[in-house]
């Protein structure tokens, strides 16, 4: 089983993991020394080596070339730079798709792609797997306890999808395995309707292109088993590392709400979390969104520590205009994963590259060398982050829980539903902006998760809900914990099919409310009653006990609800909690009128007074952050202008070494991070903790 020992005492010696994606194969070797050189002086203490090496390893099929790496291993080790140490099974060589057209990916037109770029394999190809189990197993045997290795990298980026021939024949084993038998894939998949019905697992293909929309079932279980496939290969891999006698942490590295694998399903296998991100600086909710994916990485094993394996130094070269970041705002969003629980800081890449498709993605050296903004930048990252030791295996305590499903995400996007304007992504996002913008911690958790820990609990689009999440959410109002559900939850069971009456209806009592009808709204919305605004959906409901906060002012649902509150009358009165249901996607100010509601009603106060006010008065992307992790309060201010707040106590500046008392200034795209001045006795008391009182 994974554990997370090896990742604690990977920190613990060293503080906080700072480094990146190192490719020394591509320069000659008088410039590795050069840069372990530069990376020492940077504060480098870990890069990921090897990713796109495979073909440098294994020039021909069978040949080892493996004595480079063992001299990279040794520099490395002499500066005091440890290795995290990737299977290279990201990037096949060209002869293998060559020789081995078969292990080439599949697209849903039926079409073979070619080798030449990355992740040119089918992660159902059998050739390809035993090339890569190969590959890592001697890797692994001859750097298992080689003292520069640190940390091992399973592939990269692993999100590939294939759908041929030996694809279709991996899908039918994961659906025999799943239904047992074909009447009970039917049944699942509803095929009597279209007269879609199959007489053997063997008729079965991917839903490849179709003359009109495919099976919504079939779709949802094409993803779901895409997901385990790749699992399967992170396993076979990790566990090949393993059988050599490797002890060092095992990950790969995640994508955020990357939309082809969930993740969930995947956190239990990695002994740390890793994530990739990289926010668009033309984005003005990228503070917002960035914070809500570390959430994310935080939550998905329970609050540990992650690891932030790439972001990008200044530009990426992938959009089609490529914003770049300053050293500023690429040291304030390092600084922000920090704070939301990230013990390791790491970049793609440490060396811009001359050659490739990559060659202007920025890197923390730059083609113009050390002598550069930007290299001075990650210096300065580096000498921050050793200051920030105190903070490693710190927990962000959370007293609200979002809720997050990837099956149910895929569900509700199919095509052929009331709107494909409704995107459960951008409404967990709109719902977290509020709490971020308030300083209110909130943790990111699967439906089924145990909510004894939160007093609010907000949904904003659960499409699939099935009876334990049901209870789950009925058990957190019934012992106190406030409830927000949004539009379109609670409509179908696990295989995408529709639950039959009025709806929500798992939920319709815990709601005291019930509905009819989707009714998609005209362009522009319509206004709310007695004020506010909605778009995109509404529904008509009746209400069955709750109140009604809000009313649809005109057009098809003129009078029904649209904003309900109701406090179920089962359990203990002196501990019932409360539960809000929008009907709709209200506007922003309603939305936030709602969930402070609950937020304030469950007593989880803001950590700081003033914070909602001051950025109220600033625009998207402009806004002052505050987050608790462990002791240490940081304040991150995604403005070019100074940001005043108070902050009761006494506090030493973690980043200055200066002493802060009673309130503080922080400067435009900068950040404090306050620790209690006087550690022998209380810390000065947030205003929200995350015991419970």
């Amino acid at each position: 089983m994974p554990t997370t020992e090896g990742f604690d005492a990977l920190v613990a010696d060293g503080g906080i993991r700072f480094g990146g994606d190192y490719n020394p194969e591509q320069w000659p070797r008088d410039v590795w020394h050069e840069d372990a050189r530069l990376m020492r002086q940077a504060g480098v203490n870990l890069v990921t080596v090897g990713v796109f090496s495979w073909a440098t390893y294994e020039p021909e099929p069978g040949a080892r070339d493996l004595g480079w790496l063992d001299d990279v291993l040794g520099l490395l080790h002499e500066h005091g730079v440890g290795v995290d140490l990737a299977t290279p099974t990201a990037s096949p060589p060209a002869w293998l798709g060559v020789r081995h057209p078969e292990t080439l990916p599949v697209d849903a037109d039926g079409v073979r792609l070619v080798a030449g770029s990355r992740n040119h394999f089918s992660p159902a190809s059998q050739v390809y797997r035993d090339a890569a189990l190969a590959i890592t197993h001697d890797l692994a045997e001859r750097y298992a306890a080689h003292p520069a290795v640190r940390m091992w990298h399973v592939g990269n980026e692993l999100g590939q999808v294939c759908y041929g021939r030996e694809a279709a024949g991996r899908f039918r084993a994961w659906l025999r395995a799943r239904y047992g038998d074909i009447d009970g894939l039917n049944e699942a998949w509803g095929t009597t309707f279209w007269s879609q019905r199959y007489a053997t697992f063997d008729e079965i293909l991917p839903p490849r292109r179709m003359p009109y929309h495919p099976n919504p079932t079939q779709s949802l279980d094409w993803r779901r088993y895409s997901s385990d496939l790749l699992l399967e290969i992170y396993r076979e891999q990790r566990d090949a590392i393993r059988a050599a006698g490797a002890t060092q942490p095992v990950t790969t590295n995640l994508m955020g709400f990357f939309p082809l694998v969930d993740y969930a399903t995947w956190a239990a296998e990695l002994d740390v979390v890793a994530d990739d991100a990289y926010p668009d600086p033309a984005d003005p909710h990228a503070p917002s969104s960035s914070a809500l994916g570390q959430d994310l990485m935080r939550s998905l094993r329970g609050g540990e520590p992650w690891i932030l394996m790439e972001q990008a130094a200044g530009a990426v070269s992938w959009r089609p205009h490529n914003l770049p970041r300053s050293p500023e705002r690429s040291r304030l969003e390092s600084l922000q994963a920090v704070a939301r629980g990230a013990d390791g800081i790491c970049f793609f890449q440490w060396r811009a590259s001359r050659a490739g498709a990559e060659r202007f993605h920025s890197a923390m050296l730059p083609h113009a060398g050390p002598d550069t903004l930007a290299h001075q930048g990650i210096r300065r990252l580096g000498a921050d982050l050793a200051r920030l030791r105190p903070v490693t295996g710190g927990r962000v305590p959370a007293r609200v829980a979002l809720l997050w499903d990837w099956p149910s995400w895929w569900a509700a996007t199919e095509p052929a539903g009331p709107t494909d304007r409704l995107d459960p992504l951008e409404q967990l996002r709109a719902w977290h902006r509020v709490l971020w913008t308030d300083g209110v911690a909130a943790d990111v958790v699967r439906p089924g998760t145990d909510l004894a820990a939160y007093d609010v609990v907000l949904v904003p689009n659960l499409f699939i809900l099935d009876p334990v999440g049901a209870d789950l959410l009925a058990g957190a109002v019934e012992r106190g914990a406030n409830l927000v559900v949004g539009p379109f939850s609670g409509v179908a069971d696990g295989n995408a099919h529709v639950r039959t009456g009025r709806f929500p209806v798992l939920l319709a009592g815990l709601l005291g409310v019930s509905g009819e009808e989707w009714a998609p709204l005209p362009d522009g919305g319509v206004a709310l009653h007695p004020a506010g605004g909605a778009t995109v959906l509404g529904e008509r409901l009746r209400t069955d006990g709750a109140d009604v906060l809000a009313t649809f002012a005109s057009g098809h649902l003129a009078g029904s609800p649209a904003i309900t509150r109701h406090t179920p009358p089962d359990g203990d009165a002196s501990r019932r909690g409360t539960a809000w249901y929008l009907a709709t996607v209200p506007d922003g100010d309603t939305l936030a009128t709602v969930l402070r509601a609950a937020v304030e009603q469950a007593g989880v106060e803001p950590l700081l007074p003033g914070l909602a006010a001051l950025n109220a008065r600033r625009d998207p992307g402009d806004e002052t952050e505050a987050v608790r992790r462990g002791d240490v309060l940081f304040l991150l201010n995604h403005s070019g202008e100074p940001a005043r707040l108070d902050v009761p106590g006494t506090w030493t500046d973690l980043l200055t070494g200066t002493t802060v008392s009673g309130e503080t200034t922080v400067g435009p795209t900068d950040a404090v991070a306050l620790l209690p001045a006087d550690a022998g006795h209380p810390a000065p008391r947030f205003r929200e903790q995350g015991d419970r009182q």
